[in-house]
């Protein structure tokens, strides 16, 4: 995280805020209000208090929500005192953070919400903005869905190109046991099904099914394995696909698609 907000701070102040060093005084001092404009749920507070440590730790900032907190429209998150030069030249990087990230943890929030009462999980994935993942991951959790994998390096996901590479699923499962790591594997048909169960697969991924189809795949599978689901998911269907008796059900949308939620910076002479 401190690398990245260096780089953000860096790409958007460069050597200089030349409008704020124009047209307001050095030594003025400033109170802002960051403010949620729509319903949302609240994350990257970690993130904002970074931005201002970097920035030589002269605001002082409290925090009024935190992360995974509801925020009703006209609700203040956080508010920032210090010298207005260092608030002004900071709104924009805190903005896209907030913004970004509490949208991340509204989505997710989403399809918690709708999956509840299921029994049912709702996983992350790694389809995420690239260099932010683990802030996105944890805005994620915020909104009270379970992460994934952080990478390709902390579990073992097989999939169909795995799956090709090593010449059977046999043969991937096995490879695969020597790492000590979890491990869960993609099955593309009911024969790759069999022989996962067969070799002791405990973490199945059925990947593109209809409700109806995965739910005869769940009865088939018999509790010998958890069943995560996954391929076109989304709000309007997660529940059809909870409600087939998977484990998990893991969506790309929670972080791919989510919208940045509005949130505004708004200043004041102390």
């Amino acid at each position: 995280m401190t690398e990245l907000v260096r780089l953000a701070l860096a790409e958007d102040i460069g050597p200089g805020d030349v409008t704020t060093r124009a047209c307001v005084p050095e030594s003025r001092n400033a109170a802002g209000a960051f403010l949620a404009r729509e319903p949302l749920i609240v994350a990257g507070m970690e993130v904002l208090a970074e931005i201002y440590h970097q920035r030589g730790g002269v605001a002082e900032l409290e925090l009024r929500k935190r992360d995974g907190d509801r925020c009703a429209s006209g609700e203040p998150m956080a508010i920032v005192l210090g010298p207005a030069h260092t608030l002004l030249e900071c709104e924009r990087v805190a903005l896209n953070f907030l913004q970004r990230l509490s949208g991340v943890a509204t989505m997710a929030r989403r399809f918690a919400d709708a999956v509840q009462g299921t029994g049912c999980r709702v996983l992350d994935t790694r389809k995420t903005t690239p260099g932010m993942r683990l802030l996105e991951k944890l805005a994620a959790a915020a909104g009270g869905v379970v992460n994934h994998r952080l990478g390709l390096f902390d579990a073992i996901l097989i999939k169909n190109n795995h799956i090709t590479a090593a010449g059977s699923v046999r043969n991937a499962i096995e490879q695969a046991r020597g790492s000590g790591l979890p491990i869960e594997i993609e099955v593309r048909t009911r024969e790759e099904l069999a022989e996962a169960l067969d070799c002791g697969a405990n973490h199945l991924l059925l990947d593109n099914l209809t409700p109806d189809e995965a739910r005869q795949w769940i009865r088939e599978i018999g509790g010998r394995a958890k069943v995560e689901l996954s391929g076109g998911i989304t709000l309007d269907n997660v529940r059809a696909y909870a409600e087939t008796g998977a484990d998990f059900v893991s969506s790309g949308a929670i972080t791919h698609s989510a919208r940045a939620v509005n949130i505004s910076f708004l200043l004041e002479l102390e």
